[in-house]
């Protein structure tokens, strides 16, 4: 009996091996068939008769942008964002899958009536809800949307929506951040349109961190030789520690950017850019290098970023003094949400400011220091992740 049980169980097994190798030899000729293509030209450019949903799969988007001007629509000041988190879920509010956004701002959930592989594979009606991150706002007010989808015989997969889910505008939490020296006793003003919001007196020997409001479009800090006036973007500011003899009103500012090094996607930025020495740091397209969410979201014009390379400090300089306004500071990465920046910036031999900088993979700080004169800037990181810039403000 035992071995009549494993003759059997042997020829089926033997059985089973050469169904799979048939089913292979077949999935191969049908290839081999598909690779060679039809030869009669008759049919090249027919139009389609059978209208029958394919066995493809087609993306399912949610839209997720840095609203730079703060309106609630997309439009031409604002940029896609990467990284942000958005989940899908059923009518019956049953979780079905997230998806993060890509370099252009699409998180993509794939659709197909045909395909078990496909996250929505049936008619109802699907809530899209985008991660806010802490401290962040929606804009748009619409980080969840319900869509109807319904079928639709004669499409691609057999399904269609009644419309995509609507560009969802992200904003971080604006704050203003620094440190005072021993014996200050300055006063920090919030201003809108030339206009007092409010004012704050400033700690002594301190560091600070406050609130700014979403009307507020410059910063005015005054008082124990530490006056300077900033205008604000749409990103958290933070000035490093303040001292005496910054950047005035009449110095003639220039924003260095990355865009004219090269048509390339990547070149290490070269001595004399913008009438500097540059160590260490690269030029980048945003794209260049997938699923880097700090090279996109720390590209606040144009295409281009610079990056400390492989993580190691990156430097800029010239023999000549040269002031040294603020840079827009970025971690590269998402995995390296938190990583330190230390900004160390010397005039000859003296180290004049030394500061660290908290970086974020979604949206830069702007770091304004406002130095008068440095003759050399050396940007680090704590843990050696890459540390992204763009907009360089100077006065050569």
């Amino acid at each position: 009996m035992a071995d009549t049980l494993l003759v059997v169980l042997v020829s089926a097994l033997v059985l089973a091996g050469a169904g799979g190798l048939i089913a292979v030899a077949l999935r191969r000729r049908r290839k081999r068939r598909k690779a060679r293509g039809n030869p009669n030209p008759a049919g090249d450019y027919a139009p389609r008769a059978n209208w029958v949903p394919t066995s493809g799969k087609l993306n399912f988007s949610s839209f997720v942008y840095m609203d730079v001007d703060g309106d609630g629509a997309y439009g031409v000041a604002d940029r896609p964002m990467a990284g942000i988190m958005v989940r899908l879920y059923d009518e019956r509010g049953a979780f079905l899958a997230s998806s993060r956004s890509n370099g252009a701002g699409f998180a993509n959930f794939a659709m197909s009536a045909k395909r078990r592989s496909a996250v929505i594979q049936r008619p109802g009606v699907y809530r899209f809800a985008v991660s806010v991150p802490p401290g962040w706002r929606a804009t748009s007010a619409n980080a969840e949307q319900p869509v109807r989808l319904m079928e639709a015989p004669g499409s691609m997969v057999g399904l269609a929506g009644e419309g995509l889910p609507k560009p969802v505008g992200l904003t971080p939490g604006r704050t203003v951040s620094g440190r005072t020296p021993a014996g200050s006793g300055a006063m920090l003003s919030v201003m809108r349109k030339g206009q007092l919001l409010e004012s704050r007196a400033l700690p002594a020997d301190a560091a600070f961190r406050f609130p700014l409001g979403v009307d507020a479009d410059a910063i005015v800090i005054g008082g124990s030789g530490l006056d300077r006036r900033l205008r604000l973007s749409a990103y958290p500011v933070d000035f490093g520690r303040l001292s005496p003899g910054v950047l005035g009103p009449e110095a003639m500012l220039t924003t260095i950017g990355f865009d004219d090094i090269t048509p390339r996607g990547l070149c290490k930025v070269p001595s004399g850019h913008a009438g500097l020495d540059w160590r260490n740091l690269n030029a980048m397209s945003r794209d260049h290098t997938p699923n880097s969410e700090g090279y996109v979201n720390g590209n606040v014009s144009g295409a281009y970023i610079a990056y400390t390379s492989s993580g190691h400090p990156g430097e800029f300089g010239r023999a000549a003094p040269f002031g040294f306004h603020s840079v827009m500071l970025t971690g590269a990465w998402l995995t390296s949400e938190g990583e330190v920046a230390l900004v160390e910036s010397w005039l000859g031999e003296e180290l004049v400011a030394s500061d660290e900088i908290v970086l974020s993979a979604l949206a830069p700080v702007n770091y304004a220091p406002m130095l008068k004169a440095v003759t050399r800037v050396r940007i680090s990181t704590r843990h050696h992740w890459q540390a992204v810039l763009d907009d360089l403000v100077v006065a050569l």
